[in-house]
């Protein structure tokens, strides 16, 4: 993913902090995001406020008995994009249909990853 490509707006520019947390899941101080976001003058001072609204929305958390405060992801990655697909799903009215449309839009790789997840998980009947 090229971090520099996300850097227009509010949004982007969480979800590139988001990145740099994830990839550094022992925890990095503002100054050290700020150098981990390549071809943008960015101030420290902007990426701790990204830092503090990623802290108040759950996404990441402070530690604040070390200074410089360091951050980290409140949860991986994986977590967070499974999060946001289980919100997603629980949007629809009709959760076969849309459960069936992204079956036939992952790859069949994808597809067979999920047969042996179920089948790891199946219920005794």
């Amino acid at each position: 993913m090229v971090v520099g490509s996300l850097m227009a707006g509010r949004g982007e520019l969480e979800r590139a902090v988001m990145q740099v947390l994830w990839d550094n899941p022992r925890g990095v101080t503002a100054r050290a995001v700020v150098d981990e976001l390549p071809g943008r003058e960015l101030a420290v001072t902007t990426i701790m406020t990204v830092l503090s609204r990623l802290c108040r929305k759950g996404l990441a958390v402070r530690d604040e008995l070390i200074r410089p405060h360091e951050y980290r992801a409140a949860e991986s990655r994986a977590d967070h994009i499974a999060d946001l697909m289980l919100d997603a799903l629980g949007q629809t009215d009709d959760r076969e249909a849309v459960l069936t449309r992204f079956l036939g839009a992952v790859s069949e790789r994808d597809t067979d990853h999920l047969r042996r997840a179920l089948g790891r998980h199946e219920r005794p009947a």
